[in-house]
């Protein structure tokens, strides 16, 4: 998939805006972003994956972004990074032509009156905005969205159409929250009486911090008593659980379809990878990454990378496996029966 853009770069622009340097003509004009098998001469590419290198030789990209130490191999102009990733990204934030979710505000947004809106606002259609809502400037909201009341949005920050705030939650600067997610709906907390299930009022909030991404179709459960806190510059994916007073470290990553339950309290620069599990209570430090499929049942308390999930693998294989693991009791005893004698 490619991305046009009306605006045209020069290589030497994108590496002054980059920090990086050039290789081959800087006067390169580019207009898009393409992969290295299917960028045109107008679009600029990366490498970062060596599983991609043999198409560098055979690229037809107007220039492509690489490391120094594949500087000699590239057929075509091109930008020198430390980071080729990153240098990517905000290449292509120049060249991003997604359309605004909203422009102006709609005739048909309700908007409370006690509400305060900050200047260049932009509210879609049939959104709801409820008593004592504060918009900073710059803020857009997408069409049929709802802002509880008491709900903080910080200058900058962007919700897509069909996003549900419930009250008093509070949202930084430069935020973007994606489609049919809710953030503040009731934690999950109920007393059992008797086999009766009473529900306990979550009068909690939650504090979503600047520069966070928060994917479509995601829930973010307010606290019980205290709030639910979502650092800064945190990335969360599409389908994600956060439950009740979680706490999740500034610059961490939730990869989708993973749940997480309530009051863990999870440190910065995580990486949980797709579909894991955590249970309640749990504390994770700083600098962990876990990859994708594994439950987590016990605090991690040093930084490192944990697995549980189990590689996919030919289904006889797994058969064997799978029969075997069954034997390991047996073959324990047998071991140990075999030592004493």
């Amino acid at each position: 998939m490619t991305t046009h853009s009306k605006r045209v770069y020069t290589l030497q622009e994108l590496a002054e805006h980059t920090g990086g340097t050039v290789l081959g003509n800087g006067d390169t004009k580019l207009s898009g972003v393409g992969t290295l098998a299917g960028a045109k001469s107008h679009q600029v590419s990366f490498l970062t994956n060596t599983k991609y290198k043999g198409q560098l030789a055979t690229t037809d990209a107007g220039a492509v972004i690489i490391s120094e130490k594949v500087a000699n191999e590239c057929p075509v102009p091109g930008l020198i990074h430390a980071n080729p990733h990153a240098a990517f990204a905000l290449v292509a934030q120049l060249f991003d032509t997604t359309p605004k979710p909203a422009l102006g505000i709609a005739e048909t947004a309700k908007i409370a009156s006690s509400a305060v809106i900050g200047t260049d606002v932009s509210i879609g259609h049939n959104v709801v905005i409820e008593d004592n809502v504060v918009l900073g400037d710059n803020v857009t909201i997408g069409a049929n969205t709802v802002i509880g009341k008491g709900v903080h949005i910080g200058e900058g920050s962007t919700l897509l159409p069909h996003v549900t705030i419930y009250h008093d939650v509070n949202i930084g600067k430069r935020v973007t929250i994606h489609s049919q997610t809710v953030i503040g709906a009731a934690g999950f907390g109920y007393a059992n009486d008797k086999g009766n299930w009473l529900p306990i009022p979550q009068t909690g909030s939650v504090q979503i911090g600047d520069d966070s991404q928060i994917g479509a179709s995601s829930t973010i459960d307010r606290g019980a008593l205290d709030d639910t806190i979502i650092g800064k510059n945190v990335i969360i994916d599409n389908q994600v659980q956060v439950g009740h007073n979680c706490i999740i470290g500034d610059h961490s990553c939730v990869c989708g379809a993973t749940g997480i339950a309530g009051s863990c309290h999870i440190g910065k620069y995580v990486v949980l990878g797709g579909g894991c599990g955590v249970n309640g209570h749990i504390s994770i430090c700083d600098n962990v990454q876990v990859t994708g499929y594994t439950m987590i049942v016990q605090d991690i308390t040093e930084p490192g990378v944990y697995s549980s999930g189990q590689p996919a693998m030919k289904n006889r294989d797994w058969r064997k496996v799978s029969i075997r693991t069954k034997q390991i009791d047996d073959l324990f005893s047998r071991v140990k029966a075999l030592e004493k004698r």
